[in-house]
């Protein structure tokens, strides 16, 4: 097709594969969208789903240009953005192993009244915890040494991105970011790499939803909606994790 035309208009839904193609196309001269899933137009009561049907789809929603691509981060961004990702899946393995711990020890009446779970003297009082069967003080052991591992490993995690992120391009914005009151580099990096370049955002509070991960707000005047930067997996999650919301100067907190 390229020998038959000079540009190509070329799109396809995000989704697992990453942005390869995207980036090949747009190498070969062409243009290239990476369109969001849950922003293509449907039909209501349209539930047959074929490859070719879609491509049809998007084809003609393409040409009527009423399809939302979403912000393609650069090969480095993704990169750093996979490694802000492999620590939020350590914290979340951390969290996890934690409670399973707790939930077996509430099972078996081991209840900590000293403060706060995980401080210096609740790990010690775990370590004074026996159990008289040896199967259940396994389970309690391997437990313990599960946490151990997840806490080394997301430490690891953290130590590399405070190795890898001064030297990357998006230095100077998290630096910048962290000027802000409760924004720790954790906390920059991760807004950085998730949702990259604010100035996509036409207002404040569009990228405060985002972060939140709550229906866009939509304005109309004329028949005309305000428009709405999409993003690919603009990760939510992260950014709605208590003290890790960072609200862009003049937008109200949510």
């Amino acid at each position: 097709m390229a020998d038959r035309y000079d540009l190509l208009h070329v799109c396809f839904e995000a989704g697992p594969t990453g942005y390869g193609l995207y980036r090949q196309v747009r190498a070969l001269g062409h243009d290239c969208l990476v369109v969001a899933p849950a922003l293509i137009p449907k039909r209501a009561g349209e539930r047959v789903k074929t490859n070719r049907r879609d491509a049809v789809t998007l084809a003609r929603l393409h040409r009527a240009g009423e399809l939302t691509g979403v912000w393609a981060p650069d090969p480095a961004h993704e990169a750093v953005r996979d490694l802000v990702r492999a620590r939020e899946a350590a914290a979340d393995d951390l969290r996890r192993k934690r409670q399973q711990l707790l939930s077996f020890l509430l099972r078996h009446g081991r209840i900590y009244s000293g403060g706060g779970h995980w401080t210096l003297a609740h790990r010690r009082w775990l370590a004074g915890q026996k159990f008289d069967h040896a199967a259940q003080q396994i389970v309690f052991q391997e437990g313990l040494n599960a946490i151990e591992d997840s806490l080394q490993r997301l430490r690891r995690l953290e130590k590399q991105l405070a190795f890898i992120v001064p030297e990357s391009s998006m230095a100077p914005v998290v630096e910048a970011y962290q000027a802000m009151r409760g924004a720790s580099f954790l906390v920059a990096v991760t807004f950085v790499a998730e949702i990259g370049d604010v100035r996509r955002f036409d207002t404040p509070r569009l990228l405060s939803v985002l972060s939140q991960r709550r229906a866009p707000p939509e304005t109309r005047s004329g028949g005309k909606a305000s428009p709405w930067p999409a993003t690919g997996a603009p990760g939510g999650r992260s950014l709605r994790r208590p003290g890790r919301i960072v609200t862009p100067p003049g937008s109200a907190r949510p």
